[in-house]
């Protein structure tokens, strides 16, 4: 089994007139991780992808997918690669299964192999009572279930996916995840993704932050937490001499309309010692750990605006 990178960048660069949309960036990306890349709309996420699919030529810097050069070898990594853009690209004025049908034949897709890849998908996505309906009848959410089966119909060992669940319904969200889940298990098919929602960045394995086209962070959705985000202990039940305690610790807390207090701590080793310190004044408490959003925050200096399950 092959085990190389599916993607490498190295010192990859863009730029539009002034503005340097992508500036010497570098990383790679393990044959079947499911890879975030986060950044606010303008970082430079959707540049990198354009070059990755040649969509955009790069000022310089080399990309490599299943080590293929992506100047050299193009021809060669298009049927490796599935892409789901912000934007559709799929006929609004043909069927669901005409645009289907039309993208397996560019890959030389059998018909016996489409049926059996567009019946899987249809059960998976829950689309097949929407076959025969002309695409521009459906609602935004159907479409984006096609789009994203547009992208796997010719079983990709790389899916691109350009913030593929926003404005989804969660039910939608979960069919996608579900999918990507399997497929990934059973194929080892490799996943980069961009994404507003840090729920689905957290379940990465990996996670790259762009911001203003400098690559700013690059390491394990819980490496990044214990390293930029704070923990928490919320506090639901306990003695009120607490308080006084910890304003004279000098620790941080708020306290809600409802009396819940929230203790930050800078990791998940103080919290366990604060538990142990005050055991005998809680009763009931949760310890949450820090979240993406956070690390975003504290690496940028920005909020990323997200949605939440």
């Amino acid at each position: 089994m092959n085990q190389s990178p599916m993607i490498v960048i190295k010192h990859l660069k863009k730029s539009f007139k002034d503005i340097k949309a992508v500036d010497d960036i570098s990383f790679t990306v393990e044959r079947g991780q499911l890879f975030a890349f986060l950044g606010l709309n303008g970082a430079g996420k959707s540049t990198t992808i354009n070059v990755i699919c040649r969509a955009l030529l790069p000022d310089s810097g080399e990309v490599y997918v299943d080590g293929l050069s992506i100047d050299r070898d193009m021809p060669a990594i298009y049927p490796k690669l599935g892409v789901v853009f912000q934007n559709s690209v799929l006929d609004a004025n043909l069927t669901v299964y005409d645009n289907l049908y039309s993208r397996a034949t560019l890959y030389g897709l059998t018909k016996a192999r489409f049926a059996d890849n567009l019946k899987f998908l249809a059960d998976k996505l829950a689309f097949a009572d929407l076959l025969k309906r002309p695409l521009g009848k459906l609602s935004g959410g159907q479409k984006r279930r096609i789009d994203i089966a547009r992208a796997l119909i010719h079983e990709p060992q790389l899916l691109i996916l350009d913030e593929p669940t926003t404005g989804l319904d969660p039910q939608t969200r979960l069919l996608v995840w579900d999918l990507v889940t399997e497929l990934r298990r059973n194929r080892q098919m490799t996943v980069l993704l961009t994404t507003h929602y840090m729920e689905e960045a957290a379940e990465a394995d990996k996670v790259v932050i762009i911001d203003n086209g400098h690559l700013v962070a690059n390491d394990t959705p819980n490496n990044l937490k214990n390293q930029y985000a704070n923990d928490f202990i919320k506090l639901y039940a306990f003695d009120a001499s607490l308080l006084k305690d910890l304003t004279k610790a000098q620790l941080t807390y708020t306290q809600d309309e409802k009396g819940v207090v929230t203790v930050v701590l800078k990791d998940m080793a103080a919290a366990k010692q604060f538990l142990l310190t005050y055991a005998t004044k809680i009763r009931d408490f949760e310890a949450i750990k820090g979240r993406m959003d956070n690390v975003f925050l504290n690496v940028t200096g920005k909020q990323l605006q997200g949605g939440h399950w």
